[in-house]
């Protein structure tokens, strides 16, 4: 074999190893590409929840019922009024155990959940992030819990709405692991099961 061929040999080899190193890297690097994307959408899409949940919080102790109704939800923050109370204790108990309520004002429920937060729009709280302009799902209803009526409420949407854009066999499987354990392939607040406010991120 001359001179000549052995070179090309050697280039052949060498672009070999180099393209065999490229599908190695690449196969790490797209699962942890795939996790880091994930992990940064959901933060915001757990940011949505959590303020539904406040919202439907502050709601339930206006009107002690939750609401299945996003319009509802934003006339609500738009202009419910919630009573500041000032807590002071009774004169006439000399037990010092009594206290009297007394409302001094009112704070509107935007300000309460929202003066800090910079241009928050009301109408965005029902649309899931990096969405296609999807509406997360909601119901409220009442369930029974020793023999009382408990008001309940839920807020969720699947990965596949705001995941819809990446590798989607990497979004079916994350479904598939989640259903194979029993749970919601997603992210959700509430339960219309339980009695339960917490998010599911918060048990993951």
């Amino acid at each position: 074999m001359n001179n000549k061929n052995l070179k090309w040999i050697n280039i052949g080899l060498a672009l070999v190893a180099i393209l065999l190193a490229y599908l190695v890297f690449d196969s790490i690097r797209q699962p942890v590409a795939f996790d880091n994307m994930r992990k940064e959408r959901e933060v915001q899409v757990v940011q949505s929840l959590k303020d539904i949940r406040s919202t439907q919080t502050l709601f339930k102790q206006t009107y002690n019922r939750f609401t299945g109704d996003f319009d509802s939800l934003a006339e609500y923050i738009k202009n419910g009024q919630l009573p500041v109370v000032n807590i002071v204790a009774d004169p006439n108990d000399t037990t010092f155990t009594k206290t009297i309520n007394d409302t001094v004002g009112f704070v509107s429920v935007y300000d309460s959940l929202f003066a800090k937060r910079d241009n928050f729009d009301i109408n965005s709280l029902r649309v899931v992030p990096f969405s296609q302009g999807d509406v997360f799902e909601m119901q409220a209803g009442y369930i029974m819990r020793g023999g009382l009526k408990v008001a309940v409420f839920e807020a969720k949407t699947p990965y596949k709405t705001y995941l819809w854009d990446l590798d989607q066999q990497r979004v079916n499987n994350l479904r598939a692991e989640m259903e194979d354990l029993n749970k919601y392939p997603g992210l959700k607040v509430g339960s219309m099961d339980e009695p339960s406010l917490n998010g599911n991120w918060e048990s993951l």
